[in-house]
């Protein structure tokens, strides 16, 4: 299978493109590596498809918001944060649903995140790009076409991430094991699926 990830530098992307490469061959694009993409321009996006499709599945593992207070969030940081994390995904997915870009029953995996389920203070700019990306990752399920499947996987807080950030590590959930399930979603049957990566 020929598996695209966007955002394949980072760390979920890159533990995805590591879970993926043995058995399927693997295109990592991001802003800045070889193969470049920006989910902020939707014709980056749509180059990006010509360059390297028609492939098997799409996975999105981009975008980003702004953290901090609900006070302190100013208009541009809910623009900028609704523009990066949630409609450059969205972009990701109406592109690939066009002629060229996926194969029939192919897939495209977004990426939400915990925030959608479990809000927490100064995540309000994240809950509301994750909360919709779910929404809207059903309701594109129902409209693809070419037997295509659309699902999104809300990852939990990761482990690596809790690390950086000086938090107990054990609470979360390692980028490999979120990385598992973002290959269920690619090598599995459902669609409309919000998929959750939490710790068990």
């Amino acid at each position: 299978m020929k598996v695209l990830v966007i955002g394949g530098t980072g760390l979920i992307g890159s533990a995805v493109v590591k879970t993926l490469s043995p058995k399927h061959d693997v295109i990592s694009a991001n802003r800045h590596g070889e193969t470049k993409v920006d989910i902020t321009d939707p014709a980056s996006i749509r180059a990006l498809f010509k360059r390297v499709g028609p492939v098997d599945a799409i996975v999105s593992a981009a975008g980003g918001a702004k953290w901090a207070p609900l006070a302190a969030l100013t208009d541009d940081d809910f623009v900028a944060s609704v523009g990066d994390k949630l409609m450059g995904q969205v972009s990701v997915v109406r592109a690939a649903l066009e002629p060229g870009a996926l194969s029939d029953g192919g897939s495209v995996t977004i990426s939400s995140g915990v925030l959608a389920q479990q809000p927490a203070p100064g995540g309000a700019a994240f809950s509301l790009a994750n909360g919709a990306l779910e929404s809207f990752a059903r309701a594109a399920a129902l409209e693809a076409p070419r037997g295509i499947r659309v699902n999104v996987v809300s990852p939990g807080w990761v482990s690596e991430t809790l690390a950086a950030m000086g938090q107990d590590p054990k609470t979360g959930i390692p980028a490999a094991d979120v990385a598992r399930v973002y290959v269920q979603s690619i090598e599995g049957k459902q669609t409309g699926a919000v998929l959750l990566a939490v710790k068990a």
